[in-house]
């Protein structure tokens, strides 16, 4: 049985670095779940066996060796010249347009057909090869090689590093956010690619965020006249609460519709479950 493992590691390895046809099998098929998901951040993780990176505030793309997909497996329809010689190698990272960018970045992407001008702002920030059968730590160094090999400027490897103790990161996560970034990831480096949501990846901001479906839009009062007010929203277990702060006079002129998700960012829960200061960042992409 040793020498059985041994040999199929062996031939992953291959397959892998070859770009042969069971990487996109795999690819495919990790479309139709999820892709590998991040919990929050505590304190007391063992930091040694983390490596860390900037959060990159944009829209998750997945390249499954042939085409672009949504962390949902939508299909993306960017330019051809931007996935022109991208290796049939799965790689998993962040459409980008900047910090702060989120919007344009969206906008981007959602647009059809594709605005080849708009698209030349967009990077794509690769932080991993879900069809590489070794740990991060391995997957790195082959990520970096794999991009370097493919030499287009607009698609970069996410860098990676490590932390003395929880006070260098947290500095860090407070200097990412204060120059306009979201945060911080932590991947375990002996974890494998597995699609889902565990602490292998862990994320680190000065707030926490989720989603809920908008169940009704509210109609504003006073200088809200005529726009939306708020949005009564529902958390997954049922739970129902306005949101009604964190948007712009754009969005609310053009609401979210009812059944669509949208993100939100909090400071912790009240007794009642829901959630304290509550604040409206994005529409979530469902595309």
């Amino acid at each position: 049985m040793r020498h059985s493992a041994s040999l199929l590691r062996v031939l992953g390895a291959l397959v892998f670095l070859t770009g042969l046809s069971i990487g996109s099998t795999r690819a495919e098929a990790a479309t139709l779940s999820p892709v590998m998901l991040a919990n929050v951040y505590h304190s007391g993780v063992a930091l040694d066996d983390y490596w860390v990176s900037e959060k990159y505030d944009g829209v998750r793309g997945y390249w499954d060796g042939e085409k672009l997909l949504t962390r949902s497996g939508a299909v993306l329809h960017p330019p051809a010249w931007f996935t022109a010689h991208w290796p049939r190698t799965p790689m998993d990272g962040e459409l980008w347009a900047g910090r702060g960018q989120f919007e344009l970045a969206s906008g981007t992407i959602r647009q059809q057909p594709a605005d080849d001008e708009a698209w030349r702002h967009i990077r794509y920030m690769v932080f991993d090869l879900p069809g590489h059968p070794g740990p991060f730590t391995e997957r790195i160094g082959a990520l970096n090689q794999l991009i370097a090999q493919l030499n287009v400027p607009w698609v970069r490897p996410v860098r990676q590093y490590k932390v003395a103790n929880e006070a260098a990161l947290t500095a860090d996560m407070e200097q990412v956010v204060q120059g306009g970034g979201e945060g911080l990831v932590l991947h375990r480096g002996t974890s494998l690619y597995r699609a889902g949501r565990s602490d292998d990846l862990l994320k680190f901001k000065p707030y926490e965020d989720t989603e809920a479906r908008v169940v009704a839009q509210v109609p504003g009062k006073g200088k809200y006249a005529g726009m939306m007010g708020a949005l009564l929203v529902e958390m997954p277990d049922g739970t129902r609460f306005r949101l009604g702060t964190g948007f712009s006079d754009e969005v609310r002129r053009h609401p979210p519709p009812v059944g669509s998700l949208v993100t939100y960012r909090y400071r912790g829960t009240t007794s009642g479950g829901k959630p304290r200061f509550a604040s409206f960042l994005r529409v979530r992409d469902e595309l």
